[in-house]
Parts: C-alpha cells; sequence; structure tokens
C-alpha cells in the first residue's frame, strides 16, 4: 500500500505544471490570491512569482529569463517588448492603479501632498522613476503640485514599490506608494486620513497596468489559461479587493 501510494504521489509530482509570472512589485500582494484562486481551480498547475521592479523585470526578459507571463506597472514596458518581438501577442490592460500617501506616524493627510513641506518630513519614499512605473507617477505627482523642487533633495528612492514600503517603514518619515501595497501584512491596520490617503488623481497620468504573454509560453496551455484567467470575474473581483480599478 505505501508503495503504490509513492507511487501516486510521484505521478502527481511528475506531472504538476509550473507557469512561472514575472510580476510588477505593487501587484505582488493581489497575486497571491489570483495564484490560490487560480490553483483550486487548476489543482495541477503551481503559479510561481518572481517579484521586481518593472524595468529590471523587462531587462530580464530581454536577456532571456525563463517568464511565461508579465505583469507590469504600466503599459510601456509590456509594449516595448511586443515590439521587440518576444511576446506572443501585444499587451493587454488588466488594472489600474491609485497612488497614495504613506505615513508610518498619523499625520493630518487631509492637506494632501502639502504635508509633504512640514519640517518633520525630511525624507520622502518613493519608487525609482527609472525603473518604476508609480515612481514616475509619483514624481509626476510632485511636478504638477508644484512641490517637486522644494523637495527633491528630501526623496529616497526604492527600487520597486514593496522596497518603498519598507523604507517608508524604517528609513523614511512619509512615502508616496501603490494603493495595493495597502493590503500587504504590515499595513493592513493602517488608519485612512492619518496614516494613508488617496493623491490626487488629477495630478498624474492613470496608471494602466498591462500584462503579456511571452513567446516561451506558447504552446503552454497552463500559461494561457492563467492568462485568461486574469481578465475573467474572479480575478476582476480581486484586483478590486486590492484597489485596483478596472478596465
Amino acid at each position: 500500500m505505501r508503495t503504490v501510494l509513492l507511487l501516486l504521489v510521484s505521478f502527481v509530482f511528475l506531472n504538476a505544471s509550473e507557469v512561472t509570472v514575472a510580476a510588477a512589485a505593487n501587484v505582488s500582494y493581489a497575486m497571491r490570491a489570483l495564484s490560490r484562486a487560480f490553483e483550486a481551480e487548476h489543482p495541477g498547475t503551481k503559479i510561481r512569482v518572481v517579484v521586481g521592479s518593472s524595468g529590471k523585470l523587462t531587462a530580464q526578459i530581454r536577456r532571456g529569463a525563463p517568464y511565461d507571463l508579465f505583469l507590469s506597472a504600466d503599459m510601456d514596458y509590456p509594449g516595448a517588448l511586443a515590439a521587440a518581438g518576444v511576446t506572443a501577442a501585444p499587451p493587454r490592460p488588466y488594472a489600474s492603479g491609485a497612488l497614495v500617501l504613506l505615513s508610518p506616524r498619523p499625520r493630518d493627510l487631509s492637506r494632501g501632498l502639502k504635508v509633504l513641506l512640514d519640517p518633520s518630513v525630511r525624507r520622502i519614499a518613493v519608487a525609482n522613476p527609472r525603473t518604476a512605473p508609480y515612481g514616475r507617477a509619483a514624481r509626476e505627482a510632485l511636478e504638477h503640485a508644484g512641490l517637486y523642487g522644494a523637495l527633491r533633495s528630501r526623496l529616497v528612492y526604492g527600487e520597486s514599490i514593496a522596497q518603498t514600503v519598507a523604507y517608508a517603514l524604517t528609513a523614511a518619515d512619509i512615502a508616496l506608494v501603490a494603493k495595493s501595497a495597502l493590503f500587504s501584512s504590515r499595513l493592513r491596520g493602517m488608519k485612512a486620513g492619518s496614516q494613508w490617503a488617496d493623491v490626487n488623481a488629477s495630478l498624474y497620468t492613470p496608471i494602466r497596468q498591462g500584462a503579456v504573454l511571452l513567446k516561451r509560453a506558447v504552446g503552454n496551455e497552463d500559461a494561457a489559461a492563467f492568462y485568461d484567467f486574469l481578465y475573467g470575474e474572479k480575478a476582476r473581483k480581486i484586483f478590486r479587493e486590492y484597489g485596483y480599478l478596472l478596465p
């Protein structure tokens, strides 16, 4: 009986399929829920997630990194990959993100970005605008609010939203991060209005996030199924729950 059980376990293991997804850091929080929901419907498939900034993941894909799907924090990076001929099809938007102010200590965040001018705010964490779309959105918001010049010397850059959140909790006084980060285990208890607040969406270009199936995944039915799953009602519900707007 034990031998038969071991054979069955070995059979399942050998026939298990793995889909490798490169995901921008801001979507990593929702990816856990997305992966669980998909794996519940496809018990023979495992979703493996590699998290990083959209720019760095794009560079890795160009160099041949073994990813099946790419979920970017914007449309530009997957669009560039499509133009380079390494995708199976053009990218499609899966959600739009939002930018929030995040403060570990309570503040009057009803003032919006002007709270950043307070003398007690010595370090402001933002994602690197060169590699992270939310970093570009943060810089754009500061510029449109007329604050970038006055605050530039206080900015501390993280290479991704995840690193920016870490800086906000350890090395900075306040941060501009993706709203989805509020659903991480470390931030779930943050209070609206005093520890986080939405940044006026008119101050930055809408953050349309795109997904793309990479050429490496052509013929991989499980990768194609997960890609389709991202645009189904279950996934849309999960994205909404994690602070995203849906196209």
